[in-house]
């Protein structure tokens, strides 16, 4: 059952009432004074000269805007890769030696220490070279994996070629040129070449002779021209009954290769 509202609850509500607009109405006059004040400190901060400020010109000059196309052709441009002038190979791109030293050392290459013997160096040449054609390496790659095997008098010996030359244009017959020129001594090699001259099969086998005869005339290349004078030097140097059946087939032999046929 719903009780009629008396007189003097009606009269209580309504003075609750005013008392919240009342309260309201404070409350926005006070945030209307703080908002006066804070426009006021403002307006006193803009009138503040300042130091490196351009005093107003009559007829200011608008700032001139790019069009979108002219930032368009800025951007392009910082982003272009400049071209090397004609004649001027451009930079090689960089080799991560880390990753080619890691393939290089699962070739199992063999490493060089400076021996005396120009053979032996001559050798190590031949080895290092057929690892290098396999591996599919670029000239300045060969160069690198060489750099890597170099191992004590002749890890000096590199770092005194990196000291007058620019080591990393250089291709691999420029290192096998500065490597013979420093292992390959003229006294030893002239000791080669007398070797070369006088070499006989004696007790060799013939494949031994054979061998012994292709290290010298790689250390002696003067002294063989061609493949003719190559295939008589082999021929004398075999012994007579060796020479006589190579010398008696149907067919005289013209490359080194045909002078160990069926021996």
């Amino acid at each position: 059952m719903v009780r009629p509202r008396t007189r003097a609850n009606q009269n209580l509500q309504e003075s609750d009432f005013a008392n919240v607009v009342a309260t309201l109405q404070r409350q926005l006059l006070e945030q209307q004074h703080e908002t006066n004040r804070l426009q006021e400190q403002i307006a006193r901060l803009n009138h503040i000269p300042r130091t490196n400020e351009v005093p107003p010109q009559d007829n200011p000059i608008p700032p001139v805007v790019p069009q979108v196309s002219e930032v368009r052709q800025g951007v392009s441009r910082n982003f272009e890769v400049p071209l090397a002038p004609a004649g001027i190979q451009a930079n090689p791109p960089l080799i991560r030696e880390d990753l080619l030293y890691e393939r290089f050392k699962q070739m199992k290459a063999p490493e060089f220490e400076g021996p005396t013997d120009p053979i032996e160096a001559d050798n190590w040449l031949i080895d290092i070279q057929v690892i290098l054609d396999f591996m599919g390496l670029t000239e300045r790659e060969k160069v690198l994996c060489d750099s890597f095997a170099l191992r004590k008098d002749t890890r000096h010996w590199w770092i005194t070629v990196q000291m007058r030359r620019d080591v990393a244009t250089m291709s691999w017959q420029d290192f096998v040129a500065e490597f013979r020129t420093m292992y390959y001594n003229r006294e030893i090699l002239a000791t080669q070449q007398v070797e070369f001259n006088s070499l006989k099969q004696g007790s060799m086998t013939v494949l031994e002779a054979v061998k012994k005869f292709e290290q010298l005339d790689r250390l002696c290349p003067e002294l063989v021209p061609n493949e003719t004078e190559k295939v008589r030097r082999m021929i004398k140097m075999f012994r007579t009954d060796i020479a006589k059946q190579v010398s008696a087939d149907s067919s005289p032999p013209t490359l080194v290769s045909d002078c160990t046929v069926g021996q």
